[in-house]
């Protein structure tokens, strides 16, 4: 199966609020989840990026791979880490 790392929009109309997935890459965006990774809040300043990175290396060694919009989230959030040490 085919695996993909993408963003799961909920949240009110004009507030959006992401949830980060693991999901089969030819399912809905909003259908049923392999796994959940995280949240992604793009509203607040700077925006606000939760995401569990060792569960996230887990599934890409696995072979998911992030979709374009999910990459420089997860890049900025290894930044974030690695500043933080």
């Amino acid at each position: 199966m085919a695996t993909k790392i993408r963003l799961q929009r909920i949240g009110a109309k004009k507030k959006a609020f992401y949830r980060i997935v693991v999901a089969d890459h030819l399912t809905a965006p909003t259908s049923k989840v392999v796994d959940y990774l995280g949240t992604y809040d793009p509203h607040k300043d700077p925006p606000e990026i939760k995401l569990d990175m060792d569960l996230s290396d887990e599934w890409m060694t696995k072979g998911a791979t992030p979709t374009e919009n999910v990459a420089p989230i997860i890049k900025r959030a290894r930044k974030e880490i690695t500043t933080e040490e």
